[in-house]
């Protein structure tokens, strides 16, 4: 069996080498700028620049030498808007043209720390383009005097930033400030792959606090929650699949898959307002709100139960039926077995299969609780901080949570083709 754990376990590397690719793509590249959803939209290039660097988004995404900067965004003179143009003192339409002698002066959002080395990129063409003049004493690196109508691209090392045509007229299309990495492989994306190895999750911008010691506090009240449900209702939902099973077609089975079908049909938030307003608020059986001690946490279970019994059952129901009609229980039943037997010594240990696959989809959820649950009562799990990671779009608590999770499902799978083989003597781990 370790050989094989050994060898799932580097099965499961490249698939969360994935996973952890993945979650980079959703929360870098798809889900836009992190500073501007922390900070807000108004928020200055300053700042937006002190809450990239301090998290490792002034890289690159993926690798290079040259990554670009708030202090100055890339701008296109053919394609920009009007204002873009009215900052840049260019004119209505087309490229910015200067004439002989005329400065190009960058509109930096706030001065370059001189201890970073910074490349200007300028895109034109015309007599005075590229200019032999240094920008601030430094040489532009690729130059040509002769005047040609294509357009060229030169590079500036840039002290002060300003770019003059020199020898007759320029037309800019373009102008780029980048600043430089400290390798080709300084990049966000090798910054977030050793973050995660040394489980460093990075910070909250919500409650200033490191993830890891969020995610660490919250587990407890989560799975303080999430176990008892998920023992109870194995335990109820099994035995009433049994029953059903049993008796099919009887009073009892008809009767239960009516209740588990009107179990489904009612929405989740419908039991927690019930449940809240009528057991806990009219009647006081329950606390409201709070954690504070078990009877804190009574209702939430309760209610958590009473919402999967109905799909749980019907599942069960039907794996324990396809059980029920082969010949094995009826060699059972006629040799004088009590059904008591059977069932749970026969019918339900050939059909763990399916039962522990279920319980090996549901166990990643245990860690992050249950969202609805964990914010109606108060319980302070990784559910509740989920939400309010969410609303506070507090990116590394939301895609440390995502990350954890996923990892969760590969460990899960592993345990489950474990657990199978050992239920079942026919599975072997090979």
């Amino acid at each position: 069996m370790w050989r094989y754990l050994a060898r799932r376990a580097g099965q499961a590397i490249p698939t969360a080498i994935g996973v952890v690719l993945i979650t980079f793509v959703l929360f870098h590249v798809v889900g836009g700028s992190p500073a501007a959803s922390v900070l807000g939209q108004n928020a200055d290039a300053r700042s937006l620049a002190e809450f990239d660097a301090a998290r490792g988004y002034d890289k690159p995404l993926f690798f290079g030498n040259w990554a670009p900067t708030r202090a100055l965004e890339s701008v296109d003179f053919k394609a920009a808007s009007p204002a873009v143009r009215a900052r840049w003192h260019a004119g209505e339409t087309g490229p910015l043209r200067l004439e002989d002698g005329e400065a190009l002066t960058l509109p930096l959002a706030f001065d370059l720390p001189a201890d970073e080395r910074w490349r200007l990129t300028v895109i034109g063409r015309g007599p005075g383009f590229p200019s032999e003049e240094s920008v601030a004493g430094s040489a532009a690196k690729h130059a040509a005097s002769d005047f040609s109508t294509v357009w060229k691209k030169v590079f500036h090392s840039v002290e002060n930033p300003e770019f003059r045509a020199s020898g007759g007229w320029a037309e800019i299309s373009g102008v780029k400030l980048e600043k430089k990495t400290r390798h080709f492989f300084d990049s966000q994306l090798t910054d977030y792959f050793r973050r995660v190895l040394r489980l460093d999750f990075g910070t909250s911008t919500s409650l200033n606090q490191p993830v890891i010691r969020l995610l660490l506090a919250g587990i407890g009240p989560s799975l303080a929650l999430t176990v008892p449900i998920l023992l109870i209702e194995l335990g109820v939902s099994l035995t009433l699949a049994l029953l059903c099973a049993y008796r099919r077609g009887a009073w009892l089975d008809r009767s239960l898959v009516a209740i588990c079908v009107a179990l489904m049909s009612v929405n989740y938030l419908v039991w927690i307002v019930v449940g809240q307003f009528v057991l806990a608020y009219k009647w006081g059986w329950f606390p409201v709100w709070g954690f504070e001690s078990v009877r804190h946490l009574l209702l939430p279970v309760l209610i958590g139960v009473a919402t999967g019994l109905g799909v749980n059952i019907r599942f069960y129901r039907t794996i324990l039926l396809e059980e029920m009609n082969k010949e094995y229980v009826r060699t059972a039943f006629a040799k004088g077995l009590s059904a008591k037997k059977v069932l749970f010594k026969h019918v339900l240990k050939n059909a763990m299969g399916p039962v522990i696959t279920n319980v090996a989809l549901a166990l990643p959820f245990l860690y992050t609780g249950s969202l609805l649950l964990e914010s109606f009562f108060g319980i302070p799990g990784l559910g509740y901080l989920s939400l309010n990671a969410i609303y506070s779009a507090d990116v590394d608590v939301v895609r440390a949570v995502v990350l954890v999770g996923a990892l969760l499902f590969i460990a899960a799978n592993i345990l489950a083709d474990v657990a199978l083989a050992w239920v079942n003597p026919r599975v072997k781990l090979t």
